[in-house]
Parts: C-alpha cells; structure tokens; sequence
C-alpha cells in the first residue's frame, strides 16, 4: 500500500503534460491526476452478493490559448509521445473554441503555499474477509431485531484516494485520503405491508467508523418504527426535521449562493448579498480544513488555498461559493471553492458544510408542538432553486402534543425557502457524519399534503 501512496510517479506525469500544452501552444494549462483503488463486498440472507475491486490512474489537461480553453483526459498517457499528442490535441480543440472572457489560472497571489497535514488517509485497506464480517454482522444486527422479516443487504466498502494539481504558473500539490463505509437495510412487515429503511457510516479512518451491530440495529429499528402509517389531512403545521434529511435544506442553500447560479441569474438569492435570511445567531459553516472531515481538501481544484467561511452569519448571507472564473464574471476574487474531475473545468463546490447547533434539545423542539410532522425521510427533487418554491415527498412520524406518535408516508411537504430559512430553529444535537451536516431542525408553518 505504500507504493500506491507514494504519488511522485503522477506528479511527474502531470507536469510533463503542462510542459507538453506549453510546447504545444498554450498560454496557460494546468494537469489533474487522480488515482483510486477501492474494495466492496455485499451480503444478502448470509450468503456473499458480489465482492469488487477497482484501481486505476485518470489525466486530465486543461489548456488555454488566449481566453479559449479546452479539457482532454485520458487513463493511458504513459507511452513515448503519449503525453504531446494529449496536449496537441487538446490545443486544437483549444483553438476553435468559443471565446471566455473569465476563462484562466487562478491568481498567482492565492495560491497554497503550505500543504497542511489534515489526517485524510488511513493507510491500512482492509481485506476482502474482513469486508465481508464487517457487512454480516451489519445484517445480522438488522434481522435480531424483533419485528424485522428481511434483510435488504448489507455492505462494507473501502478505498483510498489521491489527487495531482500541477500548473503552468508554478503550482505543484497533492493529497490522498481514504473511505471507509458499512451499511444496512432492513425490511419489515409482510406482503403489501412491507416498510424498509436502512442506516450506514461513512469515514475516512476506519477506526471511527460505527459499529456494524449499531448500523444493523438502527436499521431495523428505523424499519419497524414505520410499519402501518397513515395519512393524514392537508393542513399547515410545524415540520421537525431528522438529521439525516436536516442537511437536505443546508444543501438547498449551497445551491442557491453557488457562484456559477448567481453569474447565470438563475438563484432565487441573486439579490440577497448582505441579506437577513436566518434568524439572529444562526451561522452556517464551509470549512475545507477540518481534520477528517469528509470533503476536506488542503487546496482546491485549481490549487487555491481553503480557509473556513461563514457563508450565514449571525443570520446574514455574506458570500456566494466561488471558483476563478465565477470571481471573474461577477468581479470579485474566489473563495477557493473551485471543484474538478479529469474531464471538466473548474466550477464552485462547497466541502465540509454544516449548520451551527443551537440551544434547546431535539425533545425540547418538539414538546412545544400540539400538532406537527417529523420527517426521517425525503422523496424526489422537487425543489425550485430559481423561485425558492419547494416541496418533497416526505415520510415520518406525526406530533401530537409534544409526543411522537404514529408513522405518516405517501405525503407531500411544501412552501418557499425564504421562509423555511426564516423560521428555522436548530436542535443541539450536530454530529458530523456527512459532507453535509445538519441539526435537528424545526420549521414554521409548511403545507402537509395528505388525503
């Protein structure tokens, strides 16, 4: 595993492809490496469903002449003359490509100069057999639980990754990071009264992962708990918001205030710059650098510095996410937020986003509602980022005097997210589990749609 550690072999490579755009024509190029491998195992009812294993080496050159731009990628640039012909080839395309006025490297001034340790890889992969009791006991876990009639499978993953940057401007970085994963499903109920659900861990060190007794548990629990549902009348009432499905609503935003969406005037926050949308003392965080964290990254896809940003604070939108060319076209200076594959251009991501906890306890959030939904699950993509209009598919528990009580699916959640964003309470129960992290939430006053 050292070896595949060890990315000098890619670093080279990269800046042979630059020096070969260079020699090719271009004014400007830049050269991404990515390199994977990954196991995976899946069990069913005891018995091993499949068990995969991938590695591999992926370029990608973007070249530059004038303000054109072009991007080839190959997985095989190793032989003699492999590289120039890459390179000669993507300056042709270069050259016939319609003109950007934003297109082009990032800033000199902006770039990472010091490449800090984030503990992104666990350097031991685990083996296939250790894979596959990782998974079992997951499934057995699921089918313990009194209640529970199938499994719905099982699996365990892990891999480990790394990623090239070089430039023509001077810029040389690299990191690698790993993945560790289990998961379950669980089925319970029978015939036509059948519900699943299912839960799983996600990390970059396996050390912190979940047990897998714990996944398969919760699983089946989160199954059981909703069997025989119910539909309810359509009417508006406070909606609490799960966890897993909180970060849904934070993800929204990053959407709506990605620089790419405010450049093209296709955000229903084009105009919300410096805007009040959450109430006082809300902060929403993007932070590239957090140790471990599932999107971090110690430069980004055009080798900028990351630095943590608060996109909400105290309530207030203070910036958009941006790479180079958005900055450009909207004539500001990139938040370092440029996200890439081999086969693309930069475009805005944001990493490690979560919404801030607040004060009061998940049970405090929902003991002062008479009559309300907790949603533990979303359906379909309904959500309307130039409008703001939103509705989903939801499935959940319904609140009744500050109790949960009886499992609701088969309805529909709506409003607009200005006013989802205005209304929003977060519980104090963040845990970072996700790219995207959120609270416990409460909103104000959404449509449920029943019967």
């Amino acid at each position: 595993m050292a070896s595949f550690l060890d990315q000098s072999q890619l670093v080279s490579l990269a800046e042979r492809l630059v020096a070969a755009a260079r020699s090719a024509g271009a004014d400007a190029a830049d050269a991404v490496a990515v390199r994977g491998i990954s196991l995976s195992v899946e069990v069913r009812d005891g018995a091993v469903e499949g068990s995969e294993r991938s590695e591999g080496d992926d370029m990608g050159l973007r070249v530059l002449v004038g303000k054109r731009q072009a991007v080839v990628s190959s997985n095989d640039v190793k032989g003699n003359g492999a590289a120039a012909e890459l390179a000669e080839r993507a300056v042709a395309m270069a050259r016939v490509a319609p003109e950007d006025a934003f297109a082009g490297l990032a800033d000199r001034e902006l770039l990472a100069r010091d490449i800090p340790d984030l503990d992104l890889v666990d350097q031991e992969l685990p083996s296939v057999d250790r894979l596959e009791q990782l998974a079992r006991a997951a499934e057995g876990a699921a089918l313990a639980v009194n209640g529970v009639t199938k499994s719905g499978g099982a699996g365990a993953s892990a891999g480990i990754g790394g990623m090239v940057l070089v430039t023509s401007h001077g810029f040389r970085g690299e990191y690698v990071g790993s993945r560790h994963s289990v998961s379950a499903v669980a089925i319970a109920g029978e015939g036509t009264g059948m519900e699943r659900d299912y839960d799983y861990s996600s990390t970059l060190h396996a050390a912190d992962l979940d047990a897998p007794d714990k996944i398969g548990r919760v699983a089946g629990e989160r199954a059981i708990k909703r069997l025989n549902p119910r539909k309810v009348e359509t009417r508006r009432v406070p909606v609490v918001f799960d966890p897993r499905v909180a970060g849904s609503l934070v993800g929204h935003l990053a959407s709506a205030i990605n620089g790419a969406s405010i450049a093209r005037k296709t955000s229903f926050l084009k105009d919300k710059m410096g805007a009040r949308l959450f109430r006082p003392g809300i902060r929403i965080i993007d932070d590239p650098l957090r140790k471990r964290g599932q999107r971090s990254h110690p430069f980004d896809g055009e080798g900028v510095a990351g630095r943590k940003l608060a996109v909400i604070d105290d309530g207030v939108l203070t910036s958009w996410f941006l790479d180079s060319a958005t900055a450009r076209e909207l004539g500001l200076v990139t938040t370092g937020h440029a996200a890439r594959g081999v086969s693309s251009a930069p475009s805005p991501s944001p990493t490690n986003l979560h919404l801030e906890a607040g004060r009061s306890s998940p049970q405090e959030l929902i003991a002062a509602i008479e009559d309300g939904f907790y949603v533990t699950d979303l359906i379909g993509m309904g959500t309307n980022l130039v409008t703001g209009d939103y509705s989903r598919g939801a499935s959940g528990l319904w609140i009744e005097n500050g109790e949960l009580t009886f499992p609701v699916s088969e309805v529909t959640i709506a409003g607009h997210l200005n006013d989802i964003f205005a209304s929003l309470e977060p519980a104090n129960d963040l845990e970072f589990r996700y790219g995207t992290n959120s609270p416990t939430v409460r909103v104000e006053g959404l449509t449920v749609a029943g019967h």
